[in-house]
């Protein structure tokens, strides 16, 4: 996987997060998923957090693949001062396989 590097991140019981509310109206047009709703990715406890190294931006940004109910959730996202700020949210075939190969799914 070429793009991606793993990282540890795991406490997300105090996270504070945030988002834009004119990316958040677009994202669930387009995705179906509110950034409010996508927050429950973090609360999976097999969740896999990967670095976009596709990204050449001025700040790290990052991605979180967790169980909501039945499907993974894929969560793009950047760290801010204290806050996980959200930019984008689906339901992706690409973030469930990563996250079905790194907790051993078959």
């Amino acid at each position: 996987m070429d793009i991606y590097t793993y990282l540890l991140y795991t406490d997300t019981e105090d996270a504070v997060f945030e988002w834009d509310s004119r990316k958040d109206a677009e994202n669930r047009i387009k995705h179906g998923v509110s950034f409010r709703f996508s927050q429950y990715a973090f609360c999976d406890a097999k969740r896999v957090i990967v670095e976009d190294l596709r990204h050449g931006g001025r700040e790290t940004r990052f991605f979180c693949f967790g169980r909501i109910g039945e499907d993974v959730l894929t969560v793009r996202f950047t760290l801010r001062m204290n806050a996980i700020r959200i930019f984008g949210a689906g339901y992706w075939r690409k973030g469930k396989a990563i996250y079905e190969k790194e907790n051993q799914i078959h």
